[in-house]
């Protein structure tokens, strides 16, 4: 398949997925909105920083779907692009393991686990948490990046806490 296309169905997936997000919060009292880069109105609103704003500001929980809306560009960088329209103080990235590693810990026995790293050292390194692109933009709007597990329980309450094993990916201090 031509990587446009699937570009275009990963983008497809994310709005999916979305809503399936969306569903589970309001189904707990959370008021929510759903925008996407890629126009879809019958199921979420267009993607429009603005409103997206506005709804912040009111107290919504706004779920991005879709990336950026064009091939070639990954959830990463549609992410701190996001994170950097919106102004947000941090942008959180859940994966498989609970923090960033000097290797992959699927592969590798004994790759150790960092607690905080610089922008620059995850490039430099060639680490892989995200592309160069989004580790980028992030470093260029100073938007701390925080990785953590996905799979452990209650690991994202303590994130936002400032607790849990998690990495920090920011500027020296």
């Amino acid at each position: 398949m031509e990587r446009a296309s699937g570009d275009y169905m990963g983008m497809l997936a994310t709005v999916i997925n979305s809503i399936a997000v969306q569903n589970a919060l309001e189904q707990r009292g959370v008021t929510t909105r759903v925008q996407s880069a890629i126009s879809m109105q019958a199921i979420c609103e267009p993607y429009i920083r603005r409103r997206a704003l506005r709804h912040l500001e009111k107290g919504r929980v706004v779920i991005f779907a879709a990336g950026t809306g064009n091939p070639f560009f990954t959830t990463d960088t549609a992410a701190a692009l996001r994170a950097s329209e919106m102004g947000c103080d941090a942008l959180l990235k859940a994966t498989k393991v609970d923090g960033v590693y000097d290797a992959d810990p699927n592969q590798v026995p004994g790759a150790v686990r960092l607690d905080r790293l610089s922008y620059l050292d995850v490039l430099s390194r060639d680490l892989q948490v995200m592309d160069a692109s989004a580790i980028s933009l992030a470093r260029e709007n100073r938007i701390p990046i925080l990785v953590f597990s996905l799979f452990e329980s209650g690991g994202f309450a303590e994130v936002v806490r400032g607790r849990g094993r998690y990495t920090i990916i920011k500027e020296p201090d």
